[in-house]
């Protein structure tokens, strides 16, 4: 079983194509459940997911983290998936996954690169860049660049690592760094998602690229913590 946890937070405009993309996968539907973690919505969305999600609840813990880490907490799969409420999931997304998992016992994570969902020569090469800068760290064992929207763990070791840490950016490359000390970190080029750009459109995309290292340079501000299953009792 794989359990998909999608953090959402007034997303009633984009959370429909991304669940109903996760109705399409090409694995069965009882092979994997939809959690929905709602971040106090304001809008339709939690209505919305209930009708796709096998769970939606609201989180109680912070940040983005902190909600892909509370759907971790109630998921029921061996592997937890993943994703945000303004993607796009391609249909063999979750077999991808399985057989990764599968094939490798050793392996406690997978993630892959991100494709944008909307058109324009900026943001697909901005995305090329960024996948670039992705296998440059994987292959030359550098770095990960993770991304929270794209990445599955076995359960049992993400809890072990502490999850994810609740802070302002920067948490999806963190857990990587936790995530080798209980096994293989593997960049998977099938394993791929279509990835908003909304908000880099609207705030700018170098504005909003120097906010993300400035803050990921600083330790994700005051909240840098990971969770410990006990804290979650």
């Amino acid at each position: 079983m794989i359990s998909v946890v999608v953090p959402a937070y007034n997303e009633e405009q984009n959370i429909t194509a991304c669940l109903e993309s996760l109705e399409r996968q090409t694995i069965p539907r009882d092979q994997y459940e939809v959690i929905v973690v709602d971040g106090g919505s304001k809008d339709k969305t939690r209505e919305i997911a209930a009708r796709y999600a096998d769970l939606v609840f609201i989180q109680t813990s912070r940040k983005v983290g902190g909600a892909r880490n509370d759907g971790a907490m109630k998921a029921g799969g061996e592997v937890v998936a993943t994703t945000d409420a303004d993607c796009i999931i391609p249909p063999g997304w979750l077999e991808v996954i399985r057989d990764g998992f599968l094939k490798d016992p050793s392996v406690v994570q997978l993630y892959g690169p991100v494709d944008p969902i909307e058109e324009g020569i900026k943001n697909r090469l901005f995305l090329a860049l960024a996948n670039s800068f992705s296998r440059f760290g994987y292959y030359t064992g550098l770095f990960y660049y993770t991304l929270g929207c794209n990445s599955a763990f076995r359960k049992e070791a993400f809890m072990e690592a502490g999850m994810y840490a609740c802070i302002d950016a920067g948490d999806d490359l963190e857990i990587a760094r936790r995530m080798r000390e209980h096994g293989r970190v593997r960049f998977e080029n099938r394993m791929r998602v279509f990835f908003s750009m909304r908000r880099y459109e609207q705030f700018g995309t170098l504005r909003s690229l120097y906010e993300w290292v400035y803050i990921v340079a600083h330790g994700g501000e005051s909240e840098k913590k990971s969770y410990t299953r006990k804290e979650y009792k």
